[in-house]
């Protein structure tokens, strides 16, 4: 099952030490080696998008922002055999920020991408 994993976090004043981005590389290395790490990226600022909504039958567009300015988003996505499988990924990650970078804060969110596994056997 696949895992969607954002990464919500505001950026320190200072850049994140070398020790830290060497180690990111490592644990998606170590990810992609057990074949679990898919895709990773980096959205753009909330700026550049747009929400599209369906309310009382109309549809609305809102131009973004939608996040706080100084708060920066990323993902990655996962396939795992259990979504503590992907807790500890994240977990992990995080890990890395609080070993490396102690002025960092985050937080991940661990949410489940439906699959045809989720839904019944076609009729």
């Amino acid at each position: 099952m696949r895992y969607l994993m954002l990464l919500k976090a505001r950026q320190p004043d200072t850049a994140p030490p070398p020790e830290l981005m060497d180690a990111i590389l490592k644990l998606g290395a170590d990810a992609t080696a057990a074949g679990v790490l898919l895709d990773t990226g980096g959205l753009a600022p909330s700026a550049l998008g747009a929400r599209v909504g369906l309310y009382g039958g109309a549809l609305s567009v809102t131009d973004g922002p939608f996040a706080e300015a100084k708060e920066t988003i990323s993902y990655a996505l996962y396939q795992v055999r259990t979504k503590e499988e992907a807790v500890e990924w994240a977990s992990r990650f995080l890990a890395l920020h609080r070993d490396l970078w102690p002025q960092w804060e985050g937080e991940t969110e661990v949410l489940k991408v439906f699959g045809p596994e989720d839904f019944g056997a076609p009729a």
